[in-house]
């Protein structure tokens, strides 16, 4: 039943289907996070860590709506944000490295807060190309020690490319409708048109770096990537 809500759905339709009292964020967060149990925890690989509290926050927000608490254009809406953008929350800020296994962030990024503060909620955090991929030379796109290769939801024998690639397949494999990932010189872009999926490289210093592990002072910033042009927006 909530395929028909959810599968391959965009924001204005998520929101309408809250205010129409045809979807609660709870429900949607199970849905999504069923799809990244059956399809990517052995499969695809483009999650790294669920937020242990996505449940209990999805609870929370539908209270607030239902209490008439004023909401942000985002509300409920579950995001996917690369693993080397600081949660400052009960998950971990690794960038795919072993070394950073249990670091953690004491605040969020402040991309993070602002996507916070208009009502999203961070589903979970996307594997990548381990430190943003250039680190090694002749290394796969979209592996790292802690979460594995990541698989491109159209055939595994398609390199996802780039470092964003757990955040472009969450997307088009139907994980969550928004994902944020970084960019050096590819690295949304690249994943996003091998997953058919829309990424967007900002011009840098539009976003925030605060709180992201870097690779270039010089070239670095975060970007959206969804499956359409107005959800980016």
């Amino acid at each position: 039943e909530l395929d028909d809500i959810v599968l391959e759905a965009t924001v204005s339709t998520i929101v309408r289907a809250f205010q129409h009292n045809t979807l609660t964020v709870e429900e949607l967060v199970t849905y999504y996070i069923h799809r990244i149990r059956t399809y990517d925890v052995d499969g695809l690989r483009s999650i790294i860590k669920l937020n242990p509290d996505a449940l209990t926050i999805a609870r929370e927000m539908d209270e607030a709506r239902a209490n008439g608490e004023r909401v942000g254009a985002l509300h409920g809406i579950p995001i996917i944000i690369k693993d080397n953008i600081a949660t400052g929350d009960n998950m971990h800020n690794t960038a795919g490295s072993g070394a950073l296994a249990n670091a953690s962030s004491p605040r969020d990024a402040f991309l993070v807060a602002q996507l916070r503060d208009a009502g999203a909620l961070i589903l979970a955090k996307a594997n990548m190309s381990e430190w943003a991929y250039w680190m090694f030379e002749n290394g796969p796109s979209g592996y790292t020690a802690l979460g594995g290769q990541v698989v491109n939801a159209y055939g595994a024998d398609i390199d996802p490319f780039g470092s964003s690639t757990g955040s472009a397949v969450g997307v088009s494999a139907n994980l969550a409708m928004l994902s944020v990932g970084t960019e050096t010189a590819g690295s949304i872009i690249a994943p996003a048109a091998r997953t058919s999926t829309v990424g967007m490289h900002p011009s840098l210093g539009l976003i925030s770096r605060d709180l992201i592990i870097p690779l270039s002072d010089q070239l670095d910033t975060a970007g959206p990537i969804t499956r359409t042009v107005a959800d980016a927006a």
